[in-house]
C-alpha cells in the first residue's frame, strides 16, 4: 500500500480509501467530514485536523464535548493516582526507617504523615488537570481528560477550585460523586462547582 495514501475519509456513514493528502483535494470534503489516519485513536473532522485545515482553507471549529467519562472510569483513575503516590509515600518513609529504631516509632512514622498524600494528590492533581494533556497519569492511562464545559483546557485556579471542591463530594457520604449517575453529563458536585467536564474520546 501506498504509504503517501494514509486517509480515510467517511462518507454516507462508510469509510473509504485511504487518500492521499493530495487526492483529498478533489474530494467533496466538507469542515465536519470525518476522517482519519494512522496515529489518530479515532476519527476527527476534518476542520479539527492541522494539515487538512491549511489545504482546504477550514478554520477550526469548537464543539462542545459530547462523550463524557463514566464513574468507573472516574473512579479506576483516581485509584491509581493515588496508589502512585502511596507507592512513593511507602519508599521515603522505608527509606527513614534507616535512621528510625524501634517498631513504635516506625509505625509513627509511617502513620502521622499519612494525610500528606491527599494534599500531594490535591496539588499534583491541580497541576497536571492545568497542563497540556488536561490529565493526571490515571486519566491519561484511561484516555480520559478535565475540560471547561466547551471542551478547551482549564486553567491552574479553576483545576484548584476543582479539587478543592471534591470536599462538597465527599461530605455527604460521597454524595456528590454518585450524582453523576444523575446528571447527563457525568459530573460531580466537584464539576459542577468549578464549571467543568471530564470528557473521554469518541468511540467507534
Amino acid at each position: 500500500m501506498n504509504p503517501d495514501k494514509e486517509y480515510v475519509v467517511v462518507v454516507n456513514g462508510k469509510p473509504q480509501g485511504p487518500y492521499s493528502l493530495t487526492e483529498l483535494k478533489d474530494l467533496d470534503i466538507k469542515a465536519n467530514t470525518f476522517i482519519r489516519k494512522p496515529g489518530m485513536d479515532d476519527y476527527k473532522e476534518a476542520h479539527a485536523i492541522p494539515e487538512l485545515r491549511e489545504l482546504l482553507g477550514f478554520s477550526y471549529q469548537r464543539t462542545a464535548p459530547q462523550y463524557f467519562a463514566a464513574f468507573d472510569q472516574r473512579l479506576l483513575a483516581s485509584v491509581i493516582d493515588h496508589f502512585i503516590i502511596f507507592g512513593f509515600y511507602t519508599v521515603i518513609i522505608l527509606t527513614s526507617y534507616i535512621f528510625i529504631e524501634g517498631k513504635d516509632q516506625r509505625i509513627m512514622a509511617f502513620l502521622i504523615p499519612f494525610p500528606i498524600i491527599f494534599l500531594v494528590k490535591l496539588i499534583y492533581g491541580s497541576i497536571a488537570e492545568a497542563t497540556q494533556s488536561q490529565a493526571t497519569i490515571g486519566k491519561k492511562l484511561l484516555n480520559i481528560k478535565v475540560t471547561r464545559m466547551d471542551g478547551s483546557r482549564v486553567s491552574f485556579g479553576i483545576s484548584l477550585v476543582r479539587n478543592l471542591s471534591k470536599i462538597l463530594s465527599v461530605i455527604p457520604v460521597f454524595f456528590g460523586y454518585l450524582y453523576s449517575f444523575l446528571n447527563k453529563k457525568n459530573q460531580c458536585w466537584h464539576d459542577i462547582a468549578a464549571n467543568t467536564l471530564v470528557i473521554k474520546d469518541r468511540l467507534i
